[in-house]
């Protein structure tokens, strides 16, 4: 069977996530895909695969949301990807970061961020178990099972 191309992979997890997301938040907040975020960890902006934005965020003088009216990141593996989302996001104070890896059909969710560009906590759950994310004083519940892997789509 031919290896499924990232991109296609990438956005049937976005996709579904954000459907998900956006309707376990109930308008108590935004998802938001590949939009440009200031991280000043990142020495400018980011733009994650995916966001989640808190309840009455406003853009800034630039037009996008700083880093501390983000609840959550979420971002799909690519092999060879370095870890600067991760650094960047926890320098930054993102109290969730979750990363899908779809060749290992698992997503690892951090949380606790601290200085220097860590998260103190981190959770490995395997495709078909749901995630329990916390997000603003609420938890939202994230199904994996349709999830696709390297291998399907």
């Amino acid at each position: 069977m031919p290896e499924v191309p990232y991109d296609e992979l990438r956005w049937e997890v976005v996709f579904g996530a954000a459907v998900q997301i956006g309707r376990e938040l109930g308008g108590r907040g935004r998802v938001l895909s590949r939009v440009l975020l200031d991280f000043p960890a990142a020495h400018g902006p980011l733009a994650p695969d995916l966001a989640v934005v808190a309840v009455g965020a406003a853009h800034n003088a630039r037009g996008r949301y700083a880093a501390a009216d983000v609840e959550a990141v979420l971002e799909v593996t690519h092999p060879g990807r370095d870890h600067t989302w991760a650094r960047a996001c926890a320098e930054s104070g993102v109290p969730l970061y979750v990363v899908v890896d779809p060749a290992a059909a698992a997503c690892t969710v951090h949380t606790a961020p601290a200085p220097g560009g860590v998260y103190r906590e981190a959770e490995r759950v395997p495709f078909g178990n749901d995630l329990f994310l916390s997000l603003g004083g609420r938890t939202v519940v994230l199904r994996t099972d349709e999830f696709p892997t390297r291998g399907t789509a």
